[in-house]
């Protein structure tokens, strides 16, 4: 059965002119796919940007003549700005509407991106690369807003295995990328490359892009402020508990999270469409999805961090031969996700997203029962075990957020799929260090082993969804 005609406020393009395809079920027009482009290039900038910035830290450090411990803000700036923002600028979308927060931060990232370029100091880069972060937060709190614009419900799962698709190119190509620029050129194309490629983007979504009807529900600036302190400072907070620093620096951060939500769950009581969405969490299957997700990333965060010391130090591989072998599991994510996504169209999103969360699950143990001298192939099978099941759960995951928020409010449940990526990512992060802390030379297999029962509670959160009805 086709889908209902797409009201107004939701048609791709201009306000007055172009209007959906009719039959939903043979793809999108010229002008959504134009939209469907500027969204995922402005997606895939911000993740390629998260990659490329890690791999560049000893460049950055030589030619600013810095220490490597303090070139760690270059990556730290970026974070902490998105995961602090991204809850106002979805809020934000709301009241205004997704397109014109996606065209701002995507602006402004381009912007940033120059400014980064150019700093001349590591200082200035640092802040910088927070001003970069500030436009991938607007960037990445409404995208798949917008993508439930352009697709009919029919298609959704599309749609969101697109946007699963593009995240997962960039993040495995985002290391060959730096690699490949820093053996022809200076680090600071690293970030230069960005202004041709953000303002084709731009030219792409300006006159294509959806638009919607904006909500009157106001937007509190001092609401924004207790958010961002919130998340911002939890993130620090499980970064220095998990690096035992000394108990002030734990006991800081901590204690401004709690102050800050308290001041944040008061500020918006009563609130028609509050920043944190509180409301939306009441809903059985949007809270569950969110649980998913979290588990979901924070396996992959735990992955991804233990995994190069595991294969450096204990498998005694180079670096170059690491990022190849890793490259294995976002490679297969990004060739699973657009099926996974059509599959979502057909089948609750519940079922899939806890085969493939089981399937991760298996992957994570596979490795952290890896014998002492694995061959190649040994090794990238079990990578890929991990990669088919992340695929397999990213996309149903991302439909049924979206499905199970009502349209009036697509922005606040695109900025909790971000925010529960970032924080289950930077919670994963902050496990392995616990693990090596507690666990010495043994702490990335437990770290995996971790891993393996994160990635199980996402499994089982994701099938409590199939006993679970909409409100």
């Amino acid at each position: 059965m086709s889908a209902p005609p797409a009201s107004p406020s939701a048609r791709p393009g201009p306000a007055h002119s172009p209007t959906p395809p009719e039959d939903p079920d043979h793809g999108l027009d010229r002008s959504a796919l134009l939209a469907l482009a500027a969204i995922l290039m402005g997606v895939g900038l911000g993740t390629l940007d998260t990659a490329i910035a890690n791999t560049a830290l000893p460049a950055i450090a030589h030619d600013l003549n810095a220490p490597p411990a303090a070139s760690i803000w270059v990556v730290n700036a970026y974070q902490l700005a998105t995961v602090a923002l991204l809850l106002p600028f979805a809020a934000l979308g709301d009241r205004i509407g997704p397109r014109r927060v996606f065209m701002g931060g995507l602006a402004f990232f381009t912007l940033a991106s120059l400014a980064c370029a150019l700093a001349p100091t590591l200082t200035l880069l640092a802040l910088a690369r927070g001003l970069q972060g500030m436009g991938a937060a607007a960037i990445m709190s409404v995208n798949i807003a917008l993508i439930r614009l352009l697709y009919p419900a029919s298609r959704l799962g599309r749609g969101v295995g697109m946007n699963a698709l593009v995240v997962g190119v960039f993040f495995a190509v985002g290391p060959t990328v730096a690699s490949l620029v820093l053996s022809v050129a200076d680090w600071p194309w690293l970030f230069a490359i960005n202004v041709p490629l953000g303002l084709l983007a731009l030219g792409f979504g300006w006159r294509t892009l959806p638009h919607s009807t904006p909500r009157d529900h106001g937007f509190d600036p001092l609401t924004a402020v207790f958010t961002a302190l919130t998340f911002s400072t939890l993130i620090g907070a499980l970064g220095a508990a998990a690096q035992q620093e000394p108990w002030p620096l734990v006991a800081i951060p901590a204690s401004v999270t709690v102050v800050a939500g308290a001041l944040l769950l008061w500020r918006q009581a009563g609130h028609p469409a509050p920043m944190l969405p509180v409301d939306l969490l009441r809903r059985p299957l949007f809270a569950l999805s969110v649980l998913t997700a979290l588990s979901a990333f924070a396996t992959q965060g735990l992955a991804f961090v233990s995994l190069p010391f595991f294969l450096e130090q204990v498998l005694h591989r180079n670096p170059v031969d690491t990022g190849f072998l890793m490259s294995a599991w976002p490679v297969v994510v990004a060739a699973a996700a657009p099926f996974a996504g059509r599959l979502s169209d057909r089948h609750p999103p519940g079922l899939l997203g806890g085969i493939g969360l089981a399937v991760l699950s298996g992957g994570m143990l596979s490795l952290a029962l890896l014998p002492e001298q694995p061959g190649t192939l040994d090794l990238v099978l079990r990578l890929c075990v991990c990669g088919a099941g992340f695929g397999f759960f990213q996309s149903p995951n991302l439909r049924a957020l979206m499905s199970s928020a009502p349209p009036e409010r697509a922005s606040g449940a695109s900025g909790m799929i971000a925010l529960a990526r970032l924080t289950g990512q930077a919670s994963g992060a902050a496990g392995v260090a616990l693990c090596f802390a507690l666990g010495g030379t043994h702490g990335a297999k437990t770290a995996l082993a971790v891993g393996c029962g994160t990635a199980a509670l996402g499994a089982a959160a994701s099938t409590a969804r199939l006993f679970t009805r909409q409100r």
